[in-house]
């Protein structure tokens, strides 16, 4: 429906919290643990996904606050919220939030689990003779391990890593003295190696009883003091800034800044200390003093959900308990042993859906066939995050090791994966790989490859652009995109990008990709515009964006006014999203949704209609980059555009599926609030939508 463009007013009213949005969306990761139609262990894993985003969001976002607190800058969010406003809020509905997490742990996981033959107990559950068993346990295989640290003017409070578990035990000496403090602390790093969920021996062969580590080591802790009385004891654990890090400005090199980094960052200050629930206010007080944080910095974990790790129960060998196995088909175009893969791919761009098309028989295929095809004369790759196993990085060994030019792009600055990065980097470097640590200033973010090969009619390039990471694991529940091509008009703008990454910087024109910080913005700012004069004139005009997350003010602001203009919006956006949707004069035409199932929805999917009739004519991109200003600012992002009108189709099909799913798929209101659509199906798992049986057929015939 058209309406009158209005002239669009900058103010807060106008926007969404950042970080509320997020755990928003860790709400809906949390609500998939309560869904009766998820078979139970993978409602297990989603309660361990919960509690696993939230550590994340802790470290980084939470960090990033507490660091503007304490900046002399007037940091204001873009909803018009000072910092310790945000972590007020942010306090209130992590609280409110671990609350319905216990409950759903504690009232449906619990009680489902026991229905299958699965029992987590506790200590009181034991009969006699089991707790005598698990007392010698905790004698022969735990006692050996523990170390006592107490506290007193010759030992100082420990160092207490990150996310590490740890006992607080208050003592008194059982004889009264009227010397020293009448309670002393004593703190037990829980290990990290030894068996978290440990099994408990069944008569009944239909059942399988585990009990937690931490029960056998409270209950047996008082061993380990024959002449002290155990007051109390709190297991508890800190998480640590990780948006703390050196200014690299003057770095000269950047490995070396990264591992300083990295080791630095082990002693940032802690954001929040967890504790189990039960009062301790004197060990609290103590521990609150000691790591210097405050009261709005500590949080009761009212569960055991939010304190153990459940990979031993999710590993039981227990299929009717699980998803279902997956094996995603191989597309025949790269499957045929009588096609020849470069063949394949000469002969019309080719573009694939992961999971639901193997990236192991098309991604992986492709690095692995150019590094042993005796034609390929040079291989060139920008990796972001790739698995500690990766078959791509010992296929780029093997291409060196046979002579081939190999240049790999590793970025050593994407969060968490540094160290890994390093070492894989140092791993390449070993065998003469030609590697670049990134840019200095900007995390390269993009996934692209390319291949050079050298043929009868001359050097031809093969050049892929994806939208999630060289990696297997992930390829195999994360939702992406790829996208292979000889298009010159793509494979020599890619050539100039790897140019541009390696350090020779070039002046020509990129008219094709869309590059961040270069001219992604612009061109997409460009487009929106171009919708709203399509509107104005009468044609057709539409735009349908799947992404991560929408935080990009100017984005919006655009967004805003295309709405305004009357044209038809729809946002795909899992994660957080900034633009509040279905405000009349303001965003009335833009409907936003979430997807969150079984996949992690990772691609990133543009579709402009720019006047066309038919929508699948329309303009499409796909690649790295999400609306959000780091991702079009801070990141060296490419995005490309799809021109082949059959891999136009299969892209609108995706967003079709995506748009009418009504089994993971989640509706945000102007209030902020996310309402669940509701299945026909009554079915969770998203392969059983009939939209996705469907497009797993229309796969299986190309």
């Amino acid at each position: 429906m058209k309406s009158t463009p209005l002239k669009f007013k900058h103010t807060s009213s106008n926007f969404f919290n950042r970080e509320l949005s997020w755990l928003e969306f860790n709400r809906r990761v949390m609500s998939l643990a309560l869904e009766e139609n998820t078979p139970i262990l993978e409602r297990l894993k989603f309660c361990e996904i919960y509690t696993s985003n939230l550590d994340e969001f802790f470290m980084k976002r939470v960090g990033g606050l507490k660091n503007q607190v304490e900046s002399k800058h007037k940091f204001i969010s873009v909803d018009g919220q000072h910092p310790t406003e945000q972590l007020e809020k942010i306090k209130e509905v992590v609280y409110k939030s671990n609350l319905a997490m216990a409950d759903i742990f504690n009232n449906k996981i619990l009680p489902e689990l026991k229905n299958n033959g699965i029992h987590l107990l506790k200590w009181d559950d034991l009969n006699p003779a089991e707790r005598k068993h698990f007392s010698q346990y905790f004698d022969k295989n735990i006692f050996p391990i523990l170390t006592p640290l107490g506290i007193d003017h010759g030992h100082p409070f420990p160092f207490i890593s990150n996310l590490s578990k740890s006992l607080g035990i208050s003592l008194v000496k059982k004889k009264k003295s009227r010397k020293g403090p009448a309670n002393s602390f004593v703190r037990i790093k829980i290990p990290s190696n030894i068996p978290v969920w440990v099994s408990v021996t069944s008569k009944n062969k239909d059942t399988e009883k585990f009990i937690n580590v931490d029960e056998i080591i409270i209950n047996n802790i008082h061993r380990m003091f024959p002449d002290m009385k155990i007051v109390d004891t709190v297991i508890f654990r800190v998480t640590r800034n990780s948006d703390w890090e050196k200014d690299d400005e003057d770095t000269e090199d950047l490995m070396e800044h990264i591992e300083e980094t990295i080791k630095e960052r082990q002693f940032a200050p802690v954001v929040r200390l967890e504790y189990t629930a039960q009062k301790s206010e004197w060990i609290l007080k103590f521990l609150s003093e000691q790591l210097e944080i405050s009261e709005d910095d500590m949080y009761p974990m009212p569960s055991i959900v939010h304190l153990s790790k459940f990979t031993t129960i999710l590993k039981l060998d227990r299929p009717e308990l699980k998803y279902s196995k997956f094996s995603p088909p191989a597309p025949e175009s790269f499957s045929s042993s009588k096609k020849n893969l470069f063949n394949s791919i000469r002969k019309a761009d080719r573009l694939f859906h992961h999971p639901y098309e193997s990236f192991t028989d098309t991604v992986e295929k492709f690095i692995r066939t150019a590094a042993n095809d005796p034609k390929v004369v040079a291989i060139k790759l920008a990796l972001y995050r790739t698995d500690s196993q990766s078959k791509i990085i010992d296929a780029l060994i093997h291409a060196a090791k046979k002579g081939k030019q190999v240049a790999c792009v590793i970025e050593l600055k994407a969060r968490f994966d540094e160290q890994n990065n390093i070492l894989m980097a140092q791993k390449l470097e070993k065998v003469g790989i030609y590697v670049v640590y990134g840019m200095k200033d900007l995390k390269t973010h993009s996934k692209m490859a390319l291949v050079v090969r050298q043929e009868k009619l001359g050097v031809k390039s093969y050049v892929h652009i994806g939208t999630g990471n060289y990696n297997s694991e992930t390829s195999l529940f994360y939702s992406d995109i790829s996208f292979f091509t000889v298009n010159k008009k793509i494979t020599s703008e890619v050539i100039e990008v790897f140019n541009a990454l390696t350090g020779i910087h070039t002046n020509k024109k990129i008219k094709h990709l869309l590059l961040a910080p270069i001219n992604m913005r612009k061109d997409f700012l460009k487009m929106i515009k171009r919708e709203i004069a399509h509107q104005t004139a009468g044609l057709p005009a539409k735009i349908i964006a799947k992404m991560n997350s929408l935080e990009d003010i100017e984005i919006i602001v655009h967004l805003y006014k295309a709405s305004q203009a009357g044209v038809s919006i729809t946002l795909i956006v899992r994660g957080f999203c900034c633009l509040k949707p279905g405000i009349k004069g303001l965003s009335e035409n833009i409907k936003v949704i979430s997807i969150v199932g079984r996949f992690l929805e990772h691609s990133r999917i543009y579709f402009f209609q720019n006047g066309k009739m038919n929508p699948e004519e329309g303009d499409y991109f796909i690649g790295s980059a999400d609306w959000m200003y780091r991702n079009l600012n801070n990141r060296f992002e490419v995005v490309t555009p799809i021109d082949s009108l059959k891999l136009k189709k299969k892209l609108y099909h995706i967003l079709k599926v995506n748009t009418d799913d009504l089994s993971t798929s989640w509706e945000l209101k102007k209030n902020g609030k996310y309402i669940r659509k509701k299945s026909r199906l009554g079915a969770v798992n998203i392969l059983l939508t009939a939209t996705h049986i469907r497009f797993m057929m229309e796969i299986k015939q190309q």
